[in-house]
């Protein structure tokens, strides 16, 4: 087996914290949740880029991201599946590392249904059990090589956050934003860049590499119900995603602000975007051989993109994990 990659290894601890991880999933093709959700579609929330039919598209990408955690992350403690009101087929629901979390169990009533990732990662922090610790992935999203706790984590307990360098800082981004196609999701970064800086004096001008990240779920709680409350609470009635949205990303500046967080500016080695209508997935791997990796669906794939995904996944992990039947 290779070494395990931990290039912080400054970081390195000594004393054991308890990890969790987190997976939001849902099944696009389930007819129940298609119909819940097309009454909604037509609400002023809407945009191109949060209908894409890719956000919801389902390859099993969960079953083998899975078979990454438990061949390359085996110490994680709990691992927790948040849907709403579905399960997959394949999962070994007895197993007692795994625990599925429908949405009514940690989001408010008036909030639902929601058809919002922004507004949903909001509320992981009330899941019951979740450890202090914990990292949070997209199903698309794998480990791709041994990795140890100090991976995500520093010495003193406090998340390692990864963000891709922008050396141009504040003006550039906002002017990327606006001309040259970020659309929402560009908007909704630089708000939180600046509602960081309006509170804290201090501007990030990274932004997330999308992949695994570790989060204190103390300070998301905080996050959501003191520091940033007025603008989560404007938000969390979006049911698709919108320009007013409050994205994940303002945990990680949250955290750095305060001093709860080591900043490490991420390259390829380490962490990897592979678009799926764009890269050959296994030349991209082989080239780069990143610790992490993300298998990223957007309004540019076509289904016939999308038919690769399943064999290259089971290339990678032919074996079953022990969350399968």
């Amino acid at each position: 087996m290779p070494k395990c990659r931990n290039p912080q290894s400054k970081y390195m601890s000594n004393k054991r914290i308890e990890i969790d991880m987190v997976y939001l999933w849902v099944d696009g093709s389930d007819p129940e949740w298609l119909k819940k959700r097309q009454q909604f579609m037509g609400t002023p929330t809407r945009s191109a880029e949060a209908d894409t039919e890719g956000r919801y598209a389902n390859n099993d990408e969960l079953k083998y991201s899975l078979r990454s955690a438990e061949k390359y992350a085996p110490w994680i403690r709990q691992i927790f599946i948040v849907t709403d009101n579905q399960i997959p087929i394949w999962l070994n629901t007895n197993h007692p590392k795994v625990k599925v979390i429908d949405l009514t169990e940690i989001m408010p009533p008036e909030v639902l249904p929601s058809f919002n990732s922004n507004v949903i990662e909001s509320h992981l922090y009330r899941i019951p059990g979740l450890s202090e610790h914990f990292l949070y992935a997209n199903d698309d999203m794998f480990f791709n090589a041994p990795v140890l706790p100090d991976f995500f984590f520093a010495n003193d307990g406090y998340p390692i956050v990864r963000l891709k360098r922008k050396i141009l800082g504040r003006w550039h981004f906002k002017l990327k934003s606006m001309l040259v196609g970020l659309g929402p999701y560009g908007k909704i970064l630089f708000d939180s860049m600046r509602l960081v800086e309006k509170k804290f004096g201090v501007f990030y001008s990274g932004i997330p590499h999308h992949n695994i990240d570790g989060y204190l779920r103390s300070d998301n709680q905080r996050a959501v119900e003191e520091v940033f409350k007025q603008e989560f609470e404007k938000s969390k009635l979006n049911r698709t995603r919108a320009f007013s949205d409050v994205q994940r990303v303002i945990f990680s500046y949250y955290m750095l602000a305060i001093g709860h967080a080591h900043l490490r500016y991420v390259t390829r080695n380490e962490s990897s975007r592979i678009l799926i209508y764009k890269h050959d997935f296994a030349k991209y791997l082989n080239q780069h051989r990143p610790s992490l990796f993300c298998l990223n669906d957007n309004q540019h794939v076509t289904w016939e993109d999308r038919k690769k995904v399943r064999p290259f996944l089971e290339s990678l992990f032919p074996q079953k994990s022990p969350y399968e039947r």
